[in-house]
């Protein structure tokens, strides 16, 4: 038994190089997922590959490359499903099978539906032995955009805020510079090189101007600015019309200027206007899907916050807490509308991490998506 634990420990190394390698494209390859392989034979790690971008070739192909025609009877560790279809790049089942290599630990299976399942049979087809599931509940959250998204066709969205101990994200006088430290802050920016997009509601635009850039010491990725401005209230000096570092998208209701809206499209910014007055969230989140937007970052004030949570569209929260207490009723709070009437009807949520950034503490929160809402925003 001892032998059979050392196995299965040996395994798990090997596999957990595979998941800490893909962890390092985290941010850059979206819409594909993030994906590292390692080949192995008799104790020696004879190559290592990470998808590093979509277009480019795949991890699999980079590790046999890597290793340099010796993987005849290798084992390989891939943290998900090989392709077997052509799409940019060639299937990656067929170099696995022309590279000899006779067994494939795979931790999860693709929810693509051009693969999920095609590249495990075709394996198994060509006498490769697989097994699947080591390392599986890491890969799945490594990847927990990518399989939103690919069993959704909508984006996985993440609520975020810097609050108070109170629960407040402005004064009353609507001042918020800073609650949170600039350790939270640069955290925050990391998370927006994470995501294929961020969201405000026009009212932020409107009181703070903001770039919706990141800015991460090293640099990163500016993810797609989505602002929604239901009568295109927009001034055309915002800095999300002015600065082209990143694209801009601005949804907006039927009821608008013709005229507003060729002079904000004259400066390269994209207006999809609804057929409806108002601003549906999943009709925008869906339109998101058709862009393969894969994953938004809502940065709202407070209504915007409410309506995903009402519409019960968010995948996650993140809130960074300062131990600052502003107080005050007229104070803003992180979530606005008109909340629920008793205490059983408020969103149940699951602490998935709880970590001290700096002075603040960093919450993730999700839940279970088990009714999906439909909700018209004001903005």
């Amino acid at each position: 038994m001892e032998g059979v634990h050392v196995f299965y420990m040996e395994n798990h190394t090997y596999m957990n190089i595979a998941l800490s390698l893909a962890r390092s494209t985290v941010g850059q390859t979206s819409p594909n997922p993030h994906v590292a392989a390692v080949i192995v034979k008799d104790g020696q790690l004879l190559g290592t590959g990470v998808h590093i971008k979509a277009g480019t070739p795949h991890a699999e192909v980079h590790a046999i490359n890597h290793a340099k025609g010796a993987t005849e009877n290798a084992t390989m560790y891939v943290t998900l499903e090989p392709c077997s279809h052509q799409g940019k790049t060639g299937p990656c089942t067929t170099k696995i099978i022309e590279s000899g290599i006779k067994k494939v630990y795979i931790a999860m299976l693709d929810p693509n539906p051009l693969v999920a399942g095609k590249g495990v049979a075709k394996l198994r087809e060509a006498g490769i032995e697989v097994v699947v599931g080591l390392g599986e509940t890491e890969a799945k959250k490594l990847n927990e955009k990518y399989i939103h998204f690919m069993k959704t066709n909508t984006p996985f969205i993440t609520i975020k805020a810097g609050i108070s101990l109170d629960g407040k994200i402005a004064t009353k006088t609507g001042d918020s510079k800073w609650i949170t430290s600039i350790q939270s802050r640069q955290d925050a920016h990391q998370l927006r090189h994470e995501h294929d997009g961020i969201l405000v509601g026009i009212n932020t635009i409107l009181q703070d101007n903001p770039l919706l850039t990141t800015r991460r010491p090293l640099g990163g990725r500016n993810p797609i600015r989505i602002i929604l401005d239901t009568n295109l209230t927009i001034p055309l000096s915002a800095k999300v019309i002015q600065d082209k570092s990143s694209k801009t998208i601005i949804f907006t209701g039927k009821n608008i200027s013709n005229d507003k809206k060729r002079a904000v499209e004259k400066l390269g910014v994209t207006v999809i206007s609804q057929t409806e007055e108002k601003l549906c969230l999943q009709s925008v989140l869906h339109h998101l899907g058709t862009l393969h937007i894969m994953s938004v970052l809502v940065e709202g004030g407070a209504q915007i916050h409410a309506s995903f949570i009402e519409a019960n569209a968010f995948q996650q929260i993140i809130a960074y807490v300062a131990p600052k207490v502003i107080g005050g009723k007229e104070a803003i709070s992180f979530i606005g509308g008109n909340g629920t009437n008793d205490v059983i009807s408020g969103k149940t949520l699951h602490f998935t991490e709880i970590k001290q950034i700096g002075p603040d503490i960093k919450i993730i929160a999700t839940c279970n998506q088990e009714e999906e809402g439909v909700l018209c925003l004001q903005e």
